[in-house]
């Protein structure tokens, strides 16, 4: 496992592209004066071994020693000794909606970034507790199995998307079905699944396998994001909208809230709903109820000593600037033997 110490040392990186822009408006700058110096028969008499390749090679090599740089201030570390430690907790699972009514825009930025905003929010303000991830659309897909690893969860939810089921439509039923294989302690009865949805459910099972789930002592809480009134689909190609979904006589299709049916199945699984419109209050209100559970001791695996790793990205640095220094500034034959780009030396 790595652990990154000081990430506001990746602000560095952006030293990068104004190298390259500098070397570009350089190249320019020195094609122009040349050409009105000289013609460019004339230049290559004159300057026999310029060579266009090597400066390219020269800001690839210091881009490189300032990208090990940045890695080095940064300072990675690498989990070195695993033990197991006791944890109390609820097991949390977040079931997304990724169908494509979730790309409606009746909620800001639209309503399955809402959701990611939300998961992300709560697991946020979580403890020991251990979360897992389903994402469903016509069909339910398990994305991250129950764990304590906060940091994975969140890579994993950043990159759920409306193109990662083939299966498209909303099948609850679905989601909460394969909640139950996440439970892995049949004893345990602090089971939480929290379903983010529009609540456009495309069948009638819901709150019949609602109930069953809560007969196994899994309560729902369910989140609804967009709005009542609701929107269009965007059809969006390079973050631009190109059109909006139609239906069979090509008239707009509008998506809208649908909360009666999330209450509906929060209520069947002794559990309640909320309006994903303010974040703040949602996270206070997830945050309330999992502290009003009794918790469970459960063991975690975790990492408790990390070894730094900066050296090995200083030393690379300085290698890439010693290569700069000690090679790239001299005349090298081998670069003229090379001729990469077919340039008359």
């Amino acid at each position: 496992m790595f652990q990154l110490e000081e990430k506001i040392w990746f602000w560095v990186l952006m030293v990068i592209p104004i190298i390259i822009l500098l070397f570009v408006v350089l190249q320019i700058w020195k094609y122009k004066a040349q050409k009105r110096f000289a013609n460019k028969e004339l230049l290559k008499r004159l300057s026999p071994n310029q060579s266009l390749f090597k400066s390219i090679l020269k800001v690839i090599v210091l881009c490189l020693a300032f990208v090990c740089l940045t890695i080095a201030l940064v300072n990675p570390k690498i989990g070195t000794k695993l033990e197991t430690v006791k944890r109390e907790g609820v097991d949390i699972v977040f079931a997304v909606d990724v169908s494509k009514s979730m790309l409606a825009e009746d909620i800001a930025p639209n309503r399955l970034e809402k959701s990611k905003q939300l998961v992300t929010q709560i697991i946020n303000n979580l403890a020991s507790d251990r979360v897992g991830i389903i994402a469903y659309a016509g069909k339910a897909f398990p994305q991250l199995p129950i764990t304590t690893d906060y940091a994975s969860a969140k890579m994993f939810l950043q990159n759920m998307n409306t193109d990662m089921l083939s299966s498209q439509g909303t099948a609850i039923s679905e989601a909460i079905e394969l909640s139950k294989t996440y439970f892995d302690n049949e004893e345990q009865t602090n089971r939480v699944l929290i379903i983010i949805s529009d609540g456009e459910d495309h069948t009638d099972e819901a709150a019949s396998v609602a109930e069953e789930a809560s007969n196994e002592g899994i309560r729902i809480f369910t989140i609804g994001v967009g709005d009542v009134k609701g929107g269009p689909i965007p059809i969006k190609k390079n973050g631009i909208i190109l059109n909006y979904k139609k239906d069979n006589n090509g008239e707009t299709v509008i998506t809208r809230l649908n909360e009666n049916t999330l209450k509906d199945i929060a209520e069947e699984a002794n559990g309640s709903y909320i309006n994903g419109s303010n974040t703040i209050e949602v996270v206070d209100t997830i945050r309330d109820i999992l502290n009003k559970m009794d918790k469970t001791e459960f063991e975690a695996k975790e990492f408790a000593d990390f070894k730094d790793q900066f050296q090995w990205f200083l030393g690379f640095a300085i290698f890439f600037l010693f290569i700069d220094i000690l090679f790239l500034e001299r005349k090298t034959g081998w670069l003229k033997r090379l001729n990469l780009f077919n340039e008359n030396f």
